[in-house]
């Protein structure tokens, strides 16, 4: 309760609500910002190196005499494209595999070709190996909960000599705020906590340090519960 004795609260000055209403305008206009800039500038690199391989006759640029960003990753799009078609035919499958059995007689090729061609599968790959489900563990120690991400069971050797009782889950501890390092663990099946939350909201928490949670969903907090045994 306010006594006619006590000190009205000052009204923020010019300055004060000026100086807001500039981070205000920062926190809005650095995103959208940032996010064209790189846009523009992957859109001017991917130009730089993919136009210079046109020929002439071929280039718009030569007819209409500007410089249209973003034409070489277009030419880049329906080259990758077609080259994708063409792999996945049988001419393509049998020169891919001529080509590679030439690659691994050259020692030195061999060693760049094959690491390079594990990233990209491991990346670019539309196949069954992601993560299938954003998960809480003890990590490093009991007590200390961490973000991870559900790969696959166990499997072979690793599930055969591991002195566990139940089977074995591979989880994806990243790093913040890098999510594509970190580690790889394995957990038994009963201490991992499968959460509700989407893989991109859980990465989007690790990134932002803890500071950006997902919407709570309607009914009260987000649920948890233990991995489920597959039937």
């Amino acid at each position: 309760m306010n006594t006619p004795f006590d000190e009205k609260p000052r009204r923020p000055g010019l300055f004060a609500s000026l100086r807001a209403s500039f981070l205000t305008g920062l926190v809005v206009i650095a995103p959208i910002g940032l996010t064209i800039w790189l846009i523009w500038t992957l859109f001017g690199w991917v130009d730089g190196f993919v136009l210079p391989l046109i020929p002439s006759r071929f280039n718009p640029e030569e007819y209409v005499g500007i410089n249209l960003r973003g034409l070489g990753v277009i030419f880049f799009l329906v080259f990758t494209i077609l080259v994708g078609w063409i792999a996945k035919g049988l001419i393509g499958r049998s020169l891919i595999r001529f080509a590679e059995t030439l690659v691994d007689r050259t020692p030195v090729v061999r060693s760049i070709y094959s690491g390079i061609k594990q990233i990209a599968e491991t990346v670019f790959a539309q196949s069954e190996r992601s993560f299938e489900r954003a998960c809480l563990v003890q990590y490093p120690r009991k007590g200390i909960w961490a973000i991870g991400f559900i790969s696959t069971k166990a499997k072979g050797e690793i599930a055969t000599r591991a002195e566990t009782m139940g089977d074995l889950v591979s989880v994806f501890v990243p790093t913040t705020p890098n999510p594509t390092s970190g580690f790889l663990l394995y957990f038994p099946e009963e201490d991992v906590v499968e959460l509700d939350m989407s893989i991109e909201d859980a990465a989007k928490l690790v990134i932002s340090a803890g500071l950006v949670y997902p919407p709570e969903k309607a009914g009260g907090k987000p649920q948890v519960e233990p991995v489920r045994k597959a039937s």
